[in-house]
């Protein structure tokens, strides 16, 4: 008996030593885990950050536009005959002056050769008829010569002076009728697709041979509205203005030139103006007809505050920025744009300079949310 009881009093001892124990386990886990564990409202996000720009930037109108060749002709032949050679492939670059077909040229040079041989004989008679008017001057004075037939020897040599330069004007035409047997290049430019190949019989009113177009310069024309007019009119009571260029899918001009013209009516139906620019296009890559986008320069704003165009978000109230405020909170500000200047835009309201401009990880961030500065 009494051993049994020593027995029980032990174990009855040692279980409540045993649950302590555990109980102070279980506590000392919760505690480290509750320690461990930040809340997610305390993580502040990096972004990079970039200050507020001040700088003078040029002030930009663009407009679709089209191009047009400046001269764009037929070539036709002055006179009739076969083909006998095109001197330049269809759509070559050529040079003005260049040679570009030739019409057998053998009638013509028979008529100036005819031309010439009548002008020879002319020039001799009239020779002559000078000559005997001379002795008869001579004659006339002494009177051995009839006053009328001295008259009849003023007349002939008159009439062969006439002869002769009735001969000579022949020359010159035949030598024209000549010269059109080649046919040159009016301007520089490039060629269309040859419509007279070698041995056809082309007349003076016939068909064209082919086209020429001048690329070099080359219009642009578009169509700014009346708000737009008056703007581009101050300019250009204050100098040149200054056009670029874009093809489709550029984002940096190869092109440009200035504007050269302005229409004199505004249409009705439409609001708009007729315009235009002359651009150089040395590189011969604009073609008349193609569809570019021209940038004008206008003026210049000064001390533009700018951000970088990858620091705006886009939301059902407009364009926005976020500004690192007070404690390193985002402060979302709606802002309005103006003119762009490389990776840069114009902030017309919303921000100020030195104000410390979010631009990236804007998906990560909201208003009010705690952020790190990374200043680039």
């Amino acid at each position: 008996m009494r051993s049994w009881k020593v027995v029980f009093a032990g174990t009855a001892v040692a279980v409540p030593i045993i649950v302590f124990v555990v109980i102070q386990r279980s506590d000392m886990l919760t505690g480290s885990t509750a320690a461990a564990a930040p809340s997610p409202a305390m993580i502040a996000m990096p972004v990079p950050v970039t200050t507020v720009v001040k700088k003078n930037v040029s002030i930009y109108l663009e407009y679709s536009a089209r191009t047009e060749s400046i001269r764009n002709i037929s070539l036709q032949a002055k006179v009739s005959g076969y083909i006998r050679e095109q001197h330049a492939p269809d759509g070559a670059d050529v040079k003005k002056n260049d040679l570009l077909y030739t019409i057998d040229p053998r009638d013509f040079q028979a008529a100036l050769d005819q031309a010439k041989a009548q002008s020879q004989s002319d020039s001799a008679a009239l020779d002559y008829a000078r000559s005997n008017l001379d002795r008869g001057s001579t004659l006339v004075k002494s009177g051995y010569l009839a006053k009328d037939t001295f008259d009849q020897r003023t007349s002939a040599a008159g009439q062969a002076e006439a002869a002769l330069a009735k001969d000579q004007a022949a020359v010159r035409t035949a030598e024209l009728n000549l010269s059109y047997t080649e046919i040159r290049a009016p301007f520089a430019g490039r060629l269309g697709r040859n419509q007279a190949p070698v041995g056809a019989l082309i007349g003076v009113a016939g068909a064209p041979l082919n086209t020429l177009v001048q690329l070099d310069p080359i219009y642009v024309t578009f169509n700014p509205s009346e708000t737009d007019l008056v703007e581009i009119q101050k300019a250009r009571a204050t100098g040149k203005i200054g056009a670029d260029i874009f093809l489709p899918g550029e984002t940096k001009a190869r092109h440009s030139g200035e504007v050269t013209f302005i229409d004199n009516a505004v249409d009705r139906s439409t609001g708009t103006i007729l315009a235009r620019a002359t651009i150089g296009n040395a590189d011969l890559s604009l073609l008349p007809g193609q569809y570019v986008r021209i940038r004008l320069a206008i003026g210049v704003q000064p001390d533009a505050l700018m951000v970088p165009q990858t620091a705006l978000g886009s939301s059902q109230l407009g364009k926005y920025v976020y500004v690192v405020g007070p404690g390193n909170k985002a402060d979302q500000r709606l802002v309005s744009l103006g003119s762009s200047d490389g990776g840069l835009v114009t902030v017309l309201n919303g921000v100020s300079e030195g104000d410390r401009i979010i631009n990236g990880n804007l998906q990560k961030i909201g208003p009010g949310a705690s952020v790190q500065p990374l200043l680039q």
